[in-house]
C-alpha cells in the first residue's frame, strides 16, 4: 500500500521548526540518549523561577518509592497566599522526555501557568529512566508519588479529593498508564487525565509514524528508541501490559475524564485519536483536540504561534470547567 504524503505543517510553526532544526533532530537512536541527556537544555531548567515571581512557594520533597525501590523525588509548588475556606485543587505533573530524558522540572511551567490561573497546588514527580531503569520502574515510581500526594494533599494545601493528572509526550503516557492502574488498585481517585500528546502505543507502525518519519521533533526512528528502551525485546510483542503502553489496555472504563490533544502532523497522532475513540466506546468522557499542521510538542516550541496559543487556551478551558463541577 503506497503511503500518503504527511500533513503540512502549519506555516507558523514550520518557521519555528526552521530554527531550530539544527538542535533538535528527530530520528534519535539509542547511542545518542547519552549526548541528548548531556545538551544544555535540562542543565537550564534549574534556573527556572518556578515561583513565577513569588507566586509560589517552592520545595523538593524526597518521599518513599515503591516498595524495595528507592527514594524518589517531588517538586511541590504551592501558592504563597493563605488557603481560603475550600481546599485547593491539585496538579500532579508527569514530565516527558521519551521515557529516557528529563526531570520533575521538564514541562513544570505550563502546570505552573495553570495552577497560577485557578489557585492550585502542582507536585511533579521524577521517575526513573530507562533504559537503565525498564519497565515497570517509570509507572511504579509515578504512582508512588501518587499515593504520598493524595496521603498529604491536605498537608498541602490540597483536596485529595480534586487531583488531576497532567503531562505531555511520555508524560501523557504514563498519566494514562497511571489512571489505569489507580482504578484497577482501587488507588487514590483521580478527578481527571490531561493527557498532551501521549505517547500511548508501543507498536509504532500506525499511518501517522511511517508519515511523519524523519520529520518533526520525535520520529518513528525516535519511538522505537523510547519503547525499545522501556521494554526490550518485549517492545511489539503481543505480552505488553497496558500500564507499560495504554493503547494495549483492553479495558478501558470506569476511567477519569479526559482531556487528548495532539497535532495532526505527528507521530502519535492516530494512536491518540484511537484512544479518544475508545474511551468514548467505553462509556467514557472524553475531550479531543486535533491541532492542524502541529508538529509534536509545538506550543512548548512556538508558544508566539496562533494555533499554540488556541491550544493552551484549551488546555486551560478544560481545567477549568472541570475543576467547577
Amino acid at each position: 500500500m503506497t503511503q500518503a504524503p504527511p500533513p503540512p505543517f502549519d506555516p507558523e510553526l514550520a518557521a519555528a521548526l526552521e530554527l531550530i532544526k539544527d538542535v533538535v533532530s528527530p530520528g534519535l537512536t539509542m547511542d545518542g540518549i547519552a549526548d541528548v541527556r548531556r545538551g544544555a537544555g535540562i542543565q537550564l531548567l534549574a534556573e527556572l523561577d518556578l515561583t513565577l515571581d513569588g507566586f509560589f512557594e517552592v520545595e523538593d520533597r524526597t518521599v518513599p518509592g515503591p516498595p524495595g525501590a528507592p527514594e524518589i523525588s517531588l517538586l511541590v509548588c504551592r501558592p504563597v497566599a493563605p488557603v481560603d475556606a475550600v481546599a485547593r485543587p491539585v496538579i500532579y505533573h508527569v514530565h516527558g522526555g521519551g521515557l529516557i530524558l528529563g526531570n520533575n522540572r521538564v514541562g513544570v511551567d505550563a502546570p505552573l501557568a495553570w495552577a497560577r490561573e485557578l489557585d492550585a497546588v502542582v507536585v511533579s514527580v521524577e521517575y526513573r529512566l530507562a533504559p537503565e531503569h525498564p519497565y515497570p520502574a517509570q509507572i511504579e515510581d509515578v504512582y508512588a508519588g501518587l499515593e504520598w500526594t493524595a496521603r498529604h494533599a491536605a498537608e498541602l494545601g490540597g483536596d485529595p479529593a480534586r487531583i488531576v493528572v497532567a503531562g505531555a509526550s511520555a508524560g501523557g503516557g504514563l498519566s494514562a498508564a497511571l489512571a489505569l492502574l489507580a482504578r484497577d488498585r482501587k488507588g487514590p481517585e483521580l478527578l481527571g487525565q490531561m493527557l498532551m500528546c501521549p505517547m500511548l502505543d508501543d507498536r509504532n507502525d500506525s499511518p501517522s509514524t511511517h508519515q511523519m518519519t524523519g520529520l518533526g521533533v520525535w520520529d518513528r526512528t525516535a519511538n522505537e528508541t523510547g519503547w525499545t528502551a522501556l521494554l526490550g525485546e518485549r517492545r511489539g510483542g503481543a505480552d505488553v501490559p497496558g500500564y507499560a503502553a495504554p493503547a494495549r489496555a483492553e479495558d478501558l472504563t470506569g476511567l477519569p475524564p479526559a482531556f487528548l490533544d495532539v497535532g495532526s502532523a505527528e507521530t502519535f497522532r492516530d494512536e491518540v485519536v484511537a484512544y479518544a475513540s475508545r474511551l468514548w466506546q467505553a462509556g467514557g468522557v472524553a475531550e479531543l483536540h486535533v491541532w492542524p499542521g502541529g508538529f509534536h510538542g509545538f506550543d512548548g516550541f512556538a508558544p508566539q504561534a496562533a494555533v499554540s496559543q488556541a491550544c493552551r487556551a484549551a488546555h486551560l478551558g478544560w481545567l477549568r470547567r472541570l475543576l467547577s463541577r
